[in-house]
């Protein structure tokens, strides 16, 4: 085995062991940026009729079944410790009814459980603290497209997994027939060819 000596400022040495030891500086880095997306298929019409949905993209086979997606990342930080998370949710959705859980303004959903079988689920479930919410929270469904942005604060232990899924539950979906753009958010300036959330991570903080 061949020894190679290195000699580093003790701030790149830091940086480096961090790097080595596989946790970052950020505990919310794994979560930063990520993105819900149901794609429409094929391409944009030139001028979409109010209302207008289309096929999901997601589709690989029975729409009832496939029409959905899922990633676990694991939040960083340390084991035993609880984090305050705070985070923006911007994008383009339609609406979603959900029951027995708490509303939290306008789109945000604490717990609880869908309430309706045709139209968009995004949710986010933390293995610990236990605890899942939802994100395009409305009293109603109906043929909608509305852009969200939107700040909320959520506890995670250290080295807990968070869960994110979208279910389409049916193959369809209500399209970007408004053209919504969400500024700096890709594609931009151009709109999304379907729906999405993106979440950004603002600050994480120790809470205990």
């Amino acid at each position: 085995m061949k020894i190679i000596k290195l000699t580093f400022s003790l701030g790149v040495f830091v940086a480096v062991t961090s790097l080595l030891s596989g946790k970052t500086k950020d505990p919310g880095t794994s979560l930063d940026g990520y993105r819900f997306e149901f794609p429409c298929k094929g391409a944009m019409p030139k001028n979409p009729k109010k209302g207008a949905g289309c096929q999901s993209a997601l589709v690989k086979g029975d729409p009832f079944k496939t029409d959905n997606f899922k990633k676990v990342v694991n939040f960083g930080g340390e084991a035993g410790k609880t984090y305050k998370v705070t985070l923006r949710f911007r994008g383009v959705v339609e609406p979603m009814m959900y029951k027995n859980g708490k509303m939290d303004g306008d789109y945000f959903y604490i717990g609880g459980e869908p309430n309706n079988g045709t139209y968009n689920i995004y949710k986010i479930d933390i293995a610990s603290p236990k605890s899942h919410y939802f994100l395009n929270r409305q009293d109603k469904v109906g043929h909608r497209i509305f852009t969200i942005d939107y700040t909320k604060t959520i506890e995670v232990q250290g080295e807990s997994s968070i869960t994110l899924t979208g279910n389409g539950q049916n193959g369809k979906l209500i399209s970007n027939f408004a053209q919504h753009v969400v500024p700096e958010i890709a594609p931009a300036p151009k709109p999304y060819h379907g729906q999405f959330i993106q979440i950004d991570v603002v600050k994480v903080i120790e809470s205990n």
